[in-house]
């Protein structure tokens, strides 16, 4: 497995920045490699990512959403991987935005990546583009329900 973490402070409320990253299907605009995200139902997407050439679709299930805290996924099919962004209040007009993700490379390209760092790379070039997204343009909308956590069993996600 390889761990990706990251973080970035942005110059909005911590509302803001939540209220954006739970418009799922803009995703595209800020992240390298993200052809379309379709959200199928309030915990359901469907994403399409196109990464050195190679396009792939898959699954996730959001396991946990707290507005203004945390939403956590984990995949269903495709590429086994799973992760939370977290929200920290800062002050009143800046938040930090924090991703850890775990995920399982499968071919050799995606192996040697990892290995020098290109996943932690694009993860926080999409972050520098969330954060001039987000602060040019505020909330496109936003979800503010809430998805209850499963029960633990191990694991630091």
């Amino acid at each position: 497995m390889s761990t990706v973490q990251e973080t970035i402070d942005v110059a909005v409320p911590v509302a803001t920045a939540y209220n954006q990253w739970t418009q799922f299907e803009s995703f595209p605009h800020f992240m390298g490699g993200v052809e379309s995200v379709v959200q199928q139902d309030d915990t359901h997407l469907h994403w399409t990512t196109k990464v050195a050439g190679q396009t792939r679709e898959f699954d996730t299930v959001i396991t946990e959403q707290n507005p203004d805290e945390r939403i956590a996924w984990k995949s269903t099919d495709g590429p086994n991987h799973a992760g939370v962004v977290t929200f920290h209040r800062l002050n009143d007009a800046e938040s930090r935005v924090s991703v850890q993700f775990d995920w399982e490379p499968g071919s050799a390209t995606e192996k040697i990546g990892a290995a020098f760092g290109a996943d932690n790379a694009q993860v926080k070039s999409d972050l520098k583009k969330f954060k001039d997204f987000v602060e040019s343009h505020g909330a496109t909308g936003g979800w503010r329900g809430s998805v209850d956590a499963p029960p633990q069993s191990g694991g630091t996600l």
